[in-house]
């Protein structure tokens, strides 16, 4: 089934790549916006430095940058929208329903390649930014594809 997909085309339109690349940079700027605040408070607070590895205390902290980068998304979806014409009840809806399962993607992804590459520490490290933002871009990327080319609806 999915290799009948290949062959008839459905994956290879370079608009819809093209639409939902952008579409999905937008949703990465507000689950990057989040996840990055919280991790930096994390960081520079020292809240985390005492929290012992995988306690439960850890799992509560590490759920912490994914909501917030939930949160931020939506609202920066929810505006988006509301500039393209939306009134706010819509818009909100919108952002909450199509955009939702990209940016549970793209904020696991972006999680795991930060604790991968941290060890699991709870905090900001520069030099794991560059990774999480491609591994968050690029997990959510072909759901947005197949989304925007089969129903032809997008965040944006």
């Amino acid at each position: 089934m999915f290799l009948d997909k290949i062959n008839d085309g459905f994956w290879v339109c370079k608009h819809t790549w093209a639409k939902s690349a952008n579409n999905t940079k937008w949703c990465l700027i507000g689950c990057a916006t989040g996840e990055f605040a919280t991790l930096a408070y994390f960081s520079y607070s020292g809240i985390t430095s005492d929290v012992v590895l995988y306690s439960t205390v850890w799992y509560l902290f590490a759920a912490l940058p994914l909501i917030n980068g939930l949160i931020t998304s939506v609202i920066l979806e929810t505006i988006i929208l509301i500039r393209s014409n939306f009134d706010f009840a819509n818009a909100l809806k919108t952002a909450l329903g199509m955009s939702f399962i990209s940016m549970l993607m793209m904020e696991v992804a972006m999680m795991f390649t930060d604790l991968v590459f941290t060890g699991g520490v709870l905090g900001l490290n520069y030099f794991a930014i560059p990774l999480m933002l491609l591994v968050g871009f690029l997990a959510p990327w072909p759901y947005n594809y197949w989304r925007l080319k089969k129903f032809n609806l997008a965040c944006h």
